[in-house]
């Protein structure tokens, strides 16, 4: 297959600009309904079991829409797959609040879900298509959209809630304008495949370096879950940190891991993937076994800002070098690793919860330090993110 063109500039800008609004709405889909599950539960008088068993469909419906839509990218491309799972989910978000009991909650979180995960390696796959017709790097950059989309996603939801705005005004309205954001970028992005691969199976198991490659995305992905659920946790149980100061561990976190992502491209640029898959790890690393041994909480929040630092472009590097391996189509890799992570980020801070519940808080999250070291060991598995095709 011959490379397609590079695109003229101004083509080029408007393809970047156009997928990145689906990153960032992806985002802001997101978080403008988690901060406000307390009222979702409230509204359905549902005990917190409950509403843990119903907000299994939204991680169930993610993790078997994935390889799916790697198989369908494989035989009609993610042009259309990204424009429609993008549409669709902004349109299901109202769904979620308008559910009159726990098993319709249960059923439209898994809807909501399925077209998250699906548009998840859909953009991804449109991402890391579009860098070779462009001409340079940005997923790292896609994803740093992503999370500045879930920074305005809960500033949003943030000032609904404190003007009392219902919460199914709230999302319709929400869903409104995301709807009308991915529907006009939807316009700009590239077909990414003419040739149907009619022979491949709906589900294949990885391949190659693509377990390795899982192995990569499931580490960096529950280290990100973890920091998320976990931080302020343990700067509060471990010091008595008020709720402001309990805060800033997440929040340092999500500043430096932000704009990691917004600078990883021009890194991996100068420096490989390998090499900075490698420091990602040891950052990483080092970050977490400072929180463990700080002796205040200012310590231990520059330690979850150093992991922020560390796991940043760990995913979009995983991505891109899943899009170029030989050793599975583009379409079915990137499914192949997105599953991969996304099972640490669901799965792991739960079961971060259930050690430290035996062992204390510490041992629980000193499994972070053996993860970041995990990415340092198995980082050569990314060598193909510097492929150009």
């Amino acid at each position: 297959m011959t490379q397609a063109p590079v695109l003229p500039p101004r083509e080029a800008r408007r393809f970047v600009i156009a997928v990145a609004t689906f990153f960032g709405a992806s985002g802001m889909a997101l978080a403008n309904w988690f901060p406000r599950i307390p009222e979702t539960r409230a509204q359905l008088g549902l005990s917190y079991d409950e509403l843990g068993l119903a907000l299994f469909g939204l991680g169930g419906g993610a993790m078997l829409s994935m390889p799916v839509t790697g198989w369908l990218i494989g035989r009609i491309g993610s042009y259309a797959i990204t424009r429609v799972t993008a549409v669709g989910m902004c349109a299901a978000l109202p769904l979620i609040v308008l559910a009159p009991n726990m098993a319709a909650l249960a059923a439209a979180l898994f809807l909501f879900g399925a077209l998250t995960g699906s548009l998840d390696v859909a953009m991804n796959a449109q991402g890391a298509h579009g860098e070779g017709r462009v001409g340079r790097r940005f997923l790292s950059m896609l994803h740093g959209m992503f999370s500045i989309g879930t920074v305005l996603g809960a500033g949003t939801a943030a000032g609904a809630a404190a003007f009392g705005v219902p919460l199914a005004v709230h999302l319709s309205l929400v869903a409104v304008f995301l709807v009308a954001c991915v529907a006009v970028a939807g316009f700009f992005l590239l077909p990414d495949r003419t040739e149907p691969e009619h022979g491949a199976p709906a589900f294949a198991l990885p391949s190659g370096a693509i377990w390795w490659l899982g192995i990569v995305a499931f580490c960096g992905l529950l280290s990100e879950g973890a920091v998320g659920d976990w931080s302020a946790v343990f700067l509060r149980d471990s010091f008595d940190a008020g709720a402001k100061v309990a805060a800033l561990g997440f929040g340092a976190f999500a500043v430096t891991m932000t704009a990691g992502r917004l600078a990883g491209d021009g890194i991996v640029d100068r420096y490989g993937a390998v090499p900075v898959l490698r420091t990602c790890g040891a950052l990483a690393a080092a970050g977490i076994g400072l929180v463990l041994v700080s002796p205040g909480p200012g310590v231990a929040i520059a330690g979850f800002a150093l992991v922020g630092a560390g796991i940043c472009v760990v995913f979009p590097i995983v991505v891109r070098a899943a899009s170029h391996s030989r050793d599975m189509a583009p379409g079915a890799g990137i499914a192949a690793v997105s599953t991969a992570g996304y099972t640490g980020f669901l799965a792991g801070p739960p079961a971060i919860g259930l050690l430290s519940e035996a062992a204390g808080l510490r041992w629980g999250l000193a499994v972070l330090v053996v993860l970041g070291l995990t990415v340092l060991i198995l980082a050569g598995h990314g060598r193909a993110a510097d492929r150009k095709g």
